[in-house]
């Protein structure tokens, strides 16, 4: 006979969305059962190992930058670059709901919680064609979405003092239980003990975040018409494999875009992986050239982060190779050499603000040795001809010729033959735009020639797609409920985070402003947390 645990609320998946929806219900007085799939240190889930970056609307950090945003502004931008339709019924209200809500919900939320941002706004997803973020919006975590995860974390465990939270680790659902017309419950297994439990619930929250954390699953999904680039590296989480959202449509439940998705252009494998495939997300250098695989530079539009990382994604899936090079110079990757997570921002996640002010006005020099030492992905050498040697023995092959390479860097450094003022690039064009705001002055280099003195050596990364995000999920209504194909709710069932798409089940559309999914995150939760401690 199973063990029956029985509570309140039972909520599946202990990311920041579950972790948030069972503080909310333990607050209101509600008994709480958290099951997580990963073990209790990794409770948090990606949360733990995220930057932290929130797009937030009309915060008191904006007003004192002088940012004149709105929420009837940020809506504009949102649908415009998510390319929603009228259609769109519930991504829309979902879409309004956040940029009207941010401020209070989330930044006036978290700061009472004692967590803090950096003084300075950044502006990510301008749009090709000035189609994105139309002002600065993204707001960074003092401490990284680590400490948002800890406190969190911590929060439940004061609020479910008394016995009155269970947490279950290691904890696999395998079915939900339906009778009497409602969710009331789920079977699961220990997957370290191989033990068998029921848990029963008149509510059931699943938060186990998005549909493509395994690349089958990926694959499958895959829009057609958009190219598929043979190999590709995993950033989301291994057990976001979508099996419950499955389990979810036999009920009755309606997935939405499973074929949206939020990926980065310019990763490359974990040098300490936590999981088969593991792959870093870089952010990459808006003054490194993107070569394909040959070494040419990926044209004719040149490409560079920062104004639409969907675009990137489908140019370089669309080449012949599974792999693009970034080719730069010390200087550059000092400057502005990143790579996503807390795992690599050590200053921010530890908040260390000497170290943190050092490194933004000196460059990260320490960020580049440490890459240099530990990624064999991360090439460097004095000339470029050697740097071709040692991308050829990477990738395997006589790919990249010598001549290309210096020719590629020739072309590019031509631009400066006359002077900082004569040059006619759209990549140039686009760093000086950056450059304008103040925050991105501070981390993109003023143009120059990558063969300049003193700048070397030169230094090569090989890229590839990473996956990251699901964009789509389970169809929800604003209160979180899951909703069935004749559009009611179906009774007892709610779902939050990345495994509703934020909401709705794909709230972004197909592109995201960056930095919406922690507070989809917190927003989605938060209804959830509302409508079911009200009894509704």
């Amino acid at each position: 006979m199973s063990p029956v645990i029985q509570s309140d609320v039972l909520v599946v998946g202990g990311g920041l969305a579950g972790l948030v929806t069972a503080l909310e219900c333990l607050r209101a007085g509600r008994t709480v059962a958290l099951v997580d799939r990963d073990s209790r240190e990794r409770l948090g889930g990606l949360a733990r190992w995220a930057f932290g970056g929130m797009a937030l609307v009309g915060t008191p950090l904006q007003a004192r930058m002088k940012i004149p945003d709105t929420p009837e502004r940020a809506l504009a931008d949102w649908v415009r670059f998510g390319e929603l339709k009228s259609t769109d019924v519930l991504p829309l209200a979902w879409a309004r709901y956040y940029v009207e809500h941010s401020r209070r919900e989330v930044y006036g939320w978290l700061a009472s919680h004692g967590l803090k941002f950096l003084p300075a706004v950044n502006w990510v997803e301008r749009g090709r064609h000035g189609d994105g973020n139309s002002l600065p919006r993204y707001h960074v975590l003092w401490g990284t979405s680590r400490l948002l995860a800890l406190t969190m974390i911590d929060a439940v465990e004061r609020a479910g003092a008394g016995g009155r939270i269970k947490l279950f680790s290691r904890t696999r659902i395998t079915g939900l239980e339906f009778s009497g017309g409602a969710v009331n419950g789920a079977s699961a297994v220990d997957e370290d003990s191989g033990e068998e439990l029921r848990f029963t619930a008149p509510v059931v929250v699943l938060a186990m975040g998005g549909i493509n954390g395994g690349h089958e699953e990926t694959r499958a999904n895959w829009p057609a018409g958009r190219a598929l680039p043979a190999a590709m590296l995993n950033g989301a989480h291994p057990y976001s494999d979508g099996k419950l959202h499955r389990l979810v449509e036999r009920l009755g439940g309606r997935i939405a875009g499973a074929g949206e998705m939020w990926n980065y252009a310019a990763g490359f494998p974990h040098p300490q992986p936590h999981f088969d495939g593991h792959g870093l997300s870089s952010i990459p250098c808006k003054s490194a050239l993107w070569l394909d695989h040959r070494g040419r530079r990926i044209g004719p539009e040149p490409l560079v982060t920062g104004f639409d990382t969907s675009h990137l994604c489908e140019r370089v899936a669309g080449l012949e190779q599974p792999w693009t090079w970034h080719l730069l110079n010390w200087r550059i990757a000092a400057r502005e050499l990143a790579i996503s997570g807390a795992e690599h921002n050590q200053c921010i996640r530890d908040r260390q603000l000497l170290q943190f002010l050092k490194e933004t006005l000196f460059g990260n020099h320490r960020l580049v040795r440490q890459l240099t030492r530990e990624s064999p992905h991360f090439l460097v050498d004095d000339t470029l001809a050697g740097l071709a040697v040692k991308m050829n023995a990477l990738a395997g092959g006589n790919h990249v010729r010598p001549e290309v390479l210096q020719a590629t860097a020739d072309a590019f450094d031509a631009n400066f033959a006359n002077g900082d003022k004569l040059h006619n690039d759209a990549q140039i064009r686009r760093i000086l735009h950056a450059r304008q705001w103040g925050p991105d002055r501070l981390r993109t280099c003023k143009p120059a020639p990558l063969q300049k003195a003193g700048a070397g050596p030169y230094i090569a990364v090989q890229m590839q797609l990473v996956t990251r995000k699901s964009l789509g999920g389970l169809v929800t209504d604003l209160h979180s409920r899951v909703l069935g194909a004749d559009r009611q709710a179906i009774p007892g069932l709610y779902s939050v985070g990345e495994a509703a798409g934020f909401g709705g089940g794909g709230a972004c559309g197909k592109r995201s402003l960056e930095g919406t999914f922690l507070p989809g995150c917190i927003l989605t939760a938060r209804a959830a947390g509302r409508n079911i401690t009200r009894g509704a």
